[in-house]
């Protein structure tokens, strides 16, 4: 990395931000069209900034659903364990430093504006995707940091995404659901086949969920790269679980009445992997103290500001919303409104176009009253589109152009009693989030 590259920046963070977004293809923002294969521009990235990954030890995680919360359940309890923990996970939902974190502090604004200044001359010509010059944003503030570790969430599928240049001390893969078949394949066996592509030679990994074929693809690829390979339900950390006060109360192998801070109904699922990874983790000697794993399950939202899952905002009536936007996702999301109780459920919804709309519609409560709507980017649904579709499935409501006036209507029109959920798509979650910031709300 060349030091006359290194120039004074005349934009600011708010700036910066727009040239990220309107320069660089975004694929969560407008999809196939920003899809890079390969790792050839992450790799010249890499080369020019120096290989800043190989300055940490890093914790891979992949897998189609609870990434995220399992990626932020373990930096919550390497954190509580004394360590520094960079975090790097995506989409954001109101501020684009959430994707990279170390120990739950946000990226610097300044980092990130000068970064772009300073580096542009020479990412432009590659022409990176949005998600490939962030990636590489992330390693090389972890590197400056001086993180002990990072963990690490893959974008898309694994494979051939822009994170797996890492060489981990772990890889993690949680589960394997239909999502993203234009790129990863139409079979849950070619998915797997993606995502197996994190498991690295001679490396530990965890696997949440896996059975039938696709368990044979995991464990043909960990043989081939002599990776040792433990699948979470094997073992089987977690004996038994009970619900209170919105919180679970886990009985484990080694923790009696844990307290898992996130109440949705996937997160037993995603604790059952964390508890496996840890256990592979102290294998390595990594010093994990009870503490640390009571701590990290208990306060992880304060400990690493996640957000967007089953995330209680309001009261009277009781607002939540969730970021699940697919069949594995929304099948947990609609079990748990299930043991709701509530005078009119509402449900302010809208998917992005390329998801299984058909199969998520299908599955829907039909005894709600819907605000369909969609987010202000290009890969939204049309909201009447999607108030078409579902009303072939027995949904029925009324279509709003934006997310801002469907928060607005329901906000409106809910008694006391009633039970409001937000979500479809991580950009819904993101737009009504602000919305709901600025009516008051309190956003944590």
């Amino acid at each position: 990395m060349s030091d006359s590259s290194i120039v004074s920046s005349e934009m600011t963070y708010p700036e910066t931000i727009k040239y990220l977004y309107s320069q660089l293809p975004v694929f969560q923002h407008i999809g196939k069209s920003a899809y890079k294969e390969g790792l050839d521009n992450t790799l010249a990235l890499d080369k020019y900034f120096g290989h800043p990954h190989t300055k940490f030890r890093s914790i891979h995680v992949g897998g189609t659903n609870g990434k995220g919360s399992t990626s932020h359940l373990l930096s919550a309890i390497l954190q509580s364990a004394g360590y520094k923990v960079g975090l790097y996970t995506s989409p954001h939902l109101l501020d684009f430093r959430e994707r990279i974190r170390v120990n739950g502090k946000m990226i610097d604004g300044k980092y990130v504006v000068d970064f772009v200044a300073n580096h542009k001359a020479h990412y432009e010509p590659l022409r990176p995707s949005f998600f490939e010059l962030t990636t590489l944003m992330a390693f090389t503030y972890f590197e400056q940091q001086e993180v002990d570790f990072a963990i690490i969430e893959v974008g898309l599928g694994g494979r051939l995404d822009s994170t797996n240049i890492l060489s981990p001390i772990l890889s993690v893969i949680t589960n394997i659901s239909l999502d993203h078949t234009q790129f990863l394949g139409d079979t849950l066996e070619k998915i797997a086949f993606e995502k197996a592509g994190i498991i690295k030679p001679c490396t530990p990994v965890v696997i949440g969920e896996a059975e039938g074929e696709v368990r044979k693809v995991f464990e043909n690829k960990a043989s081939l790269e002599n990776a040792r390979i433990t699948f979470a339900e094997d073992i089987s950390p977690i004996k038994s679980f009970e619900r209170k006060n919105g919180k679970y109360v886990f009985q484990t192998v080694n923790y009696s009445n844990l307290i898992g801070e996130l109440g949705g109904f996937a997160q037993v699922k995603n604790a059952n992997t964390v508890l496996a990874a840890i256990a592979e983790l102290k294998k390595q000697e990594i010093r994990i103290p009870e503490h640390a794993v009571r701590e990290g399950f208990l306060t992880v939202t304060r400990l690493t500001g996640l957000m967007g899952r089953w995330q209680v905002i309001g009261q009277h009536p009781t607002i939540v919303c969730d970021t699940g936007h697919n069949v594995g996702g929304i099948q947990y999301l609609v079990e748990q409104l299930e043991c709701e109780s509530y005078q009119k459920l509402r449900i302010v919804f809208g998917m992005v176009s390329d998801k299984d709309i058909a199969s998520v519609l299908a599955m829907l409560p039909k005894n709600a009253v819907y605000y369909f709507t969609k987010a202000n980017i290009a890969r939204a649904l049309d909201e009447k589109e999607l108030e078409k579709q579902a009303e072939t499935y027995g949904l029925f409501g009324k279509p709003f152009s934006s997310i801002e006036e469907a928060v607005g209507k329901v906000l409106e029109e809910a008694a006391d009693e009633d039970f409001v959920f937000i979500g479809g798509s991580n950009f819904v979650v993101s737009e009504a989030l602000a919305a709901l910031q600025s009516k008051g709300f309190q956003i944590h």
